[in-house]
């Protein structure tokens, strides 16, 4: 029989189908071509891309020319734009203001071909690296409420170049989504005067059925209350609001959980479209008793339909403990 579950943050319900549960081999699918146009990403062509913002490269190599192992540029095309003020304005019932805000590419690697598939710990670690700077960077900007990194890995998960990179966009208000968390997790220390996440962490540490990977500070499991087949999260064993706030011990250690737990999910799935959001506390809240960052990772395997879009209820073909015993066996 199906399942109800409630997650147990945002009060939303999901769908469990048990007796028409899926494998991995159910979801493998045809890779479309590799493009074949001259890519603005790949080292040699620094001149296709906007200016840098920064990279980490060797010594004695120049801005905006070769030499450089992760690399960060506006987006050509911004959802947001850097310059101007929001002048909040309204009309009736109507709110708006000015598109203001900053969208940023992080070039993962110069080697066209790299991705999570083929990453070392080194690498990953790098290109944390390169989100956090950016991350403190923009939120001393005060008109910028939220910041949000995250990854199209894939055409089906809206990646519009192979070559691979991840993106940052500041905005000047706390996206529903955020807000959603926000909310729940509040409501939940108010009641229980513990965090929600913190809680989910110990129960799911203590269950075990669930967990994928994990080391002294990081650990990586199937949410009980999926949306989607093999959602994974990745969240710090210690209470932290902010992804901003992360040292450099901790970097290492969530490098090694990405790298093990994306090889996983690679393997087990055949390298399939995926993307992951870093859920933080917003810019200028005061959040630090109640939320815990945390990454999601969602690969694209199931589509979303008219009855997802109407009741706001997600169908999850395969339950998280289903897929935690699938990628644990991926070796």
């Amino acid at each position: 029989m199906p399942q109800l579950r409630k997650d147990p943050v945002t009060k939303r319900w999901v769908i469990i189908l048990h007796e028409q549960a899926k494998t991995p081999e159910d979801f493998k699918t045809v890779q479309p071509p590799h493009q074949q146009i001259k890519c603005p990403f790949c080292e040699g062509n620094e001149s296709m891309s906007p200016p840098e913002v920064m990279s980490y490269r060797t010594p004695d190599t120049l801005p905006n020319n070769p030499g450089w192992a992760v690399r960060v540029v506006p987006n050509k095309f911004p959802a947001l734009q850097i310059e101007g003020d929001l002048d909040r304005t309204g009309i009736g019932v109507y709110d708006m203001m000015n598109g203001v805000g900053a969208h940023e590419v992080i070039i993962e690697s110069p080697r066209h071909e790299d991705g999570f598939h083929n990453y070392t710990s080194e690498q990953i670690a790098r290109i944390l690296h390169a989100y956090v700077d950016r991350y403190r960077d923009l939120r001393r900007d005060r008109r910028f409420r939220y910041i949000l990194i995250f990854k199209n890995n894939g055409q089906a998960a809206g990646a519009s170049l192979d070559h691979p990179h991840s993106q940052l966009i500041a905005t000047p208000i706390i996206p529903k989504r955020a807000m959603e968390e926000i909310d729940g997790a509040k409501t939940y220390y108010y009641y229980k005067e513990r965090c929600v996440f913190c809680d989910i962490i110990r129960q799911e540490l203590s269950q075990g059925d669930r967990i994928v990977h994990e080391n002294e500070q990081f650990v990586a499991f199937e949410p009980f209350a999926a949306r989607f087949p093999f959602e994974t999260w990745i969240a710090p064993k210690d209470h932290k609001d902010s992804f901003g706030d992360i040292d450099e011990a901790e970097i290492d250690g969530l490098a090694d959980v990405m790298h093990s737990t994306l090889q996983k999910l690679i393997k087990t799935l055949d390298n399939p479209p995926f993307n992951f959001v870093i859920h933080t506390s917003p810019c200028d809240e005061h959040c630090a008793d109640y939320y815990h960052w945390h990454i999601e990772i969602l690969p694209r395997l199931s589509k979303t339909a008219g009855f997802e879009w109407g009741s706001g209820f997600y169908i999850n073909p395969v339950a998280p403990e289903k897929a935690a015993q699938f990628l644990i066996k991926s070796k």
